[in-house]
């Protein structure tokens, strides 16, 4: 009923002001993914919790948009709230542009929070609306008049990292992006991609949940260098490094009043994905902006030397915890009280007690039986569901280390299942070990390689609804771009050749609604395999080492190969893992990772 009465009361507000249609975002004033609770205005606008979806708000109708790891979830959040939800990418199913273009009138007012919205929405947007004659008012925030009893908005302490974890310091990370400037004879670059900020001045902070990340802007030019943070961000050591690499610190708060006083020259850089319409039409008013994307971006995914053996150490440290957790989860099924709840904190937990965690990256998805064909299923307390010794678990977890950030899952079986479940979890094992053995020649993408973890699943006839891989931050977000594999491209979406060193997921997965639900996730980085007369090929570095569940395998629907794929891979489990093990889970290890 709350959804109902908040969209009431926007309603009112709407029509007082003659708007017809009301926009809302999941996103922050920086398109982060993940956001602090004082940015949650379409989870209270509409009480889907969901990190992904967008919400339309006009006289008469209210509409949510969100991808395939969500149909189950927010069709169960929705419910009663008389929001249409709206499958992305399901056929037959119109994008919030098209819908506009179907429904607006002529002269009607779209209104939004253009610090919410990325300039790639925004002139879809516009272009939507233009066909009507419609008008666009991109500085309205009816939230914050609506949303009583609002979180603050956090404010933590930032911190350097160590020069010994970085490879590279400020002033080397800003030649280099000067250097892809001037490429682009563009003679200033705005900054305000949290984790592309954090990469290129060595910070980080705690603004945002499992993102170690201060809320931050730059304006970067081949002369000057200004960050925007705010106060409670700035400690002396801060201030003082800081300056000593010619950065200026300026008030996060001040942001857009300063950037309408610089008096630009030449041409100014904005990422079309992730800086902010408003900031955009503040810069368009006083100079000439190219639209492309922030050259942080491509070089904080390339990871360097340091980064990716800090990266390996870490793994295999997280890659013991998992091996605990599996350890502790069968032992103890069925013989003692367990929730998904109970059973995601003694994971959390694990990780707490591993050298240099400093947060989870994610929170951790714990999900039982049919609760795990949601793909970002989370328990609550008023939905937690007892584990028993029958049926399959799920865990998806990771976390944010000195040294790296890692992600993990594992399907775990606990008891009796059907042959349709093995064969299904055989099938994504089959895939996910296809990819991770997978030779490629340097120039291909993600979409090349996607049909080599999908296919088995294609050959029974499922799919599942999302892509196979994403990037992986540095001691930053869990999901990072612009590397990834997946075979279907949106409007707007990157095409990023696989380059050395960087790092992505590997995570196949199958989703039956009402049964089960299955997803193996390895970690891997990209390496340069032969060089022949064929081109230079490439291969992938594993960097998770916790074992498959082989009372979940069905060896008679494998093939030779993958039989070979999985006793080697568990061959390197034992290998990389047991030498951090006592003589007993030693033990325990040899006999999970046993050849079939």
């Amino acid at each position: 009923m709350e959804s109902k009465e908040r969209i009431t009361a926007l309603r009112s507000l709407m029509k007082e002001n003659h708007i017809d249609y009301y926009f809302i975002t999941t996103s922050d004033y920086h398109n982060s993914e993940y956001v602090d609770d004082y940015f949650k205005a379409r989870e209270y606008m509409s009480g889907f919790t969901g990190s992904n979806g967008d919400l339309l708000i006009g006289a008469d109708f209210a509409g949510l948009w969100t991808d395939g790891r969500y149909f189950i979830q927010a069709e169960r959040e929705l419910e009663g709230s008389g929001i249409l939800l709206f499958r992305m990418g399901e056929e037959g199913v119109c994008g919030i542009t098209e819908y506009l273009t179907e429904h607006i009138e002529q002269g009607q007012t779209l209104a939004f929070d253009g610090r919410c919205v990325s300039i790639q929405m925004g002139k879809r947007l516009e272009k939507a609306v233009e066909k009507k004659e419609a008008h666009i008012l991109y500085e309205v925030d009816y939230i914050e008049r609506l949303w009583k009893n609002r979180p603050s908005r956090r404010a933590s302490q930032a911190f350097l990292l160590p020069h010994e974890l970085c490879g590279k310091n400020q002033k080397e990370k800003l030649e280099l992006v000067r250097t892809k400037m001037e490429k682009l004879d563009c003679s200033s670059l705005v900054l305000n991609k949290l984790d592309d900020i954090m990469w290129l001045f060595n910070l980080r902070g705690g603004d945002v949940e499992c993102n170690p990340v201060a809320l931050a802007y730059s304006i970067i030019t081949q002369k000057d260098c200004f960050l925007f943070l705010q106060k409670a961000a700035l400690t002396d050591k801060v201030k003082e490094e800081l300056a000593a690499s010619s950065v200026v610190l300026k008030d996060y708060d001040r942001f857009n009043e300063e950037l309408e006083q610089i008096p630009w020259e030449g041409r100014v850089l904005l990422d079309k994905e992730n800086s902010n319409y408003s900031i955009y039409k503040l810069v368009e008013k006083k100079a000439e902006v190219v639209l492309g994307t922030n050259p942080t971006q491509k070089l904080k995914a390339i990871k360097n030397e340091v980064e990716l053996e800090q990266m390996k150490r870490v793994y295999l440290l997280d890659s013991l915890v998992v091996c605990r957790f599996m350890r502790w989860l069968k032992e103890n099924v069925g013989k003692i009280p367990m929730t998904e709840l109970s059973a995601a904190r003694y994971m959390d937990q694990l990780r707490r007690d591993t050298e240099g965690f400093l947060d989870l990256s994610f929170p951790t998805i714990c999900a039982y039986r049919e609760n795990a064909a949601m793909m970002h299923y989370q328990a609550t307390t008023k939905q937690d569901k007892e584990i028993q010794a029958e049926g399959m678990l799920l865990i998806d977890s990771g976390g944010q280390y000195m040294g790296g950030t890692t992600d993990v899952t594992r399907t775990y079986c606990l008891g009796e299942v059907t042959a349709e479940m093995k064969d299904h979890y055989t099938a994504v094992v089959v895939g996910m070990l296809r990819l991770l053995n997978g030779k490629f020649l340097y120039g291909c993408t993600g979409r090349n390689l996607d049909i080599l973890a999908r296919g088995p699943l294609w050959d029974m006839g499922i799919d599942y609804k999302c892509g196979t891989g994403h990037g992986i931050g540095y001691i930053l977000n869990v999901h990072e771009g612009p590397q990834n594999i997946r075979w279907r491209f949106s409007e707007g979406m990157e095409e990023v050749i696989l380059e050395e060193g960087m790092v992505l997921s590997n995570e196949p997965g199958v989703y039956k609604a009402g049964s089960h639900g299955i997803r193996i996730e390895n970690i891997m980085a990209v390496k340069k395999g032969i060089k022949n007369e064929d081109g230079q090929f490439m291969e992938f570095e594993g960097l998770t080492y916790a074992p498959i569940d082989l009372q979940l395998i069905n060896p008679d629907i494998m093939e030779k190969r993958d039989i070979l794929n999985l006793n080697r891979y568990h061959r390197q489990v034992y290998e990389r893992i047991a030498p951090l093990m006592t003589e007993e889970e030693k033990n325990w290890l040899q006999e999970v990772t046993k050849e079939i």
